[in-house]
């Protein structure tokens, strides 16, 4: 067997057509020297994810990045996970050592991180009950958040992830410091959001910073709606560069170049 050419990185998703990581991982990998690195889309739906995660080290991969819907799956397949993971029950990276799948969750300190003020203390409202959310709960939870309640469209999932990882399920949005969305709904920027959600725009005045997961190449409704209210406002752009800079130190074992990423993320 020939040795792959390149040391291979990517990110798995269906959909993944507008993930933007290729460009920001690539950018990165180029800033620090490691010309014979690349990043890639790996679109595979649910029913391929595991044969395929278990094909990649041999293909020359070195770890992946994971985003909707297989969160929850890629924890399940790993070998290893580390402990914040295995809390949160869901991994958005995955590396491959020695014939070793070892799963991590860098979405949990990258939504904390990119906070405009401390968690602690704090009062949230996260809209949805998938990978996203978990890491959402949990790490709300981790800093020290007052309360933290969970809405989903099908209220069963809302409870079993309460029951899970802590938090108040809700059936209605009631005003709170933080509001989190985690659903899927701002990929398509033809989806009537607010339709699906259980706020509407003029409710956003009683949020101090909108959270929102979800990116497009402009502004999803629900942030343009944020800010046009003078909203304090993390899109899912600065959370995607700073989980993608935790996942870049660890498959390449180098400090990410966060600025370099940052503009690659955001570049039309």
């Amino acid at each position: 067997m020939s040795t792959p050419r390149h040391t291979r990185l990517g990110v798995l998703g269906w959909p993944v057509a507008h993930s933007r990581s290729p460009a920001m991982h690539n950018a990165a990998l180029a800033a620090v020297g490691l010309t014979d690195w690349r990043y890639q889309l790996l679109p595979v739906p649910p029913e391929l994810f595991a044969e395929t995660v278990r094909a990649l080290p041999g293909a020359g991969f070195r770890g992946v990045n994971v985003t909707i819907p297989h969160k929850q799956a890629a924890l399940a397949l790993a070998d290893e996970a580390t402990e914040r993971a295995s809390a949160i029950g869901a991994a958005n990276t995955l590396t491959f050592e020695s014939g070793t799948v070892i799963a991590d969750n860098t979405d949990a300190p990258a939504l904390i991180a990119g906070l405009p003020f401390p968690a602690q203390g704090r009062t949230a409202l996260v809209l949805g009950a998938g990978g996203s959310a978990r890491a959402a709960v949990w790490a709300l939870r981790d800093a020290g958040a007052a309360e933290v309640r969970v809405w989903n469209r099908t209220p069963e999932r809302a409870e079993r992830l309460c029951a899970e990882l802590g938090g108040t399920p809700v059936t209605s949005a009631a005003p709170a410091d933080l509001l989190v969305h985690c659903t899927s709904s701002g990929l398509d920027a033809s989806w009537p959001m607010f339709k699906s959600l259980p706020v509407d725009a003029d409710d956003l005045v009683g949020y101090c910073c909108v959270v929102d997961l979800p990116y497009s190449q402009t502004n999803t409704p629900l942030v343009d709606a944020a800010l046009a209210r003078s909203i304090s406002v993390l899109d899912g752009l600065e959370i995607l560069v700073g989980q993608g800079a935790l996942s870049f130190e660890r498959f390449t074992s180098r400090p990410a170049p966060v600025e370099i990423m940052r503009a690659a993320a955001r570049a039309r």
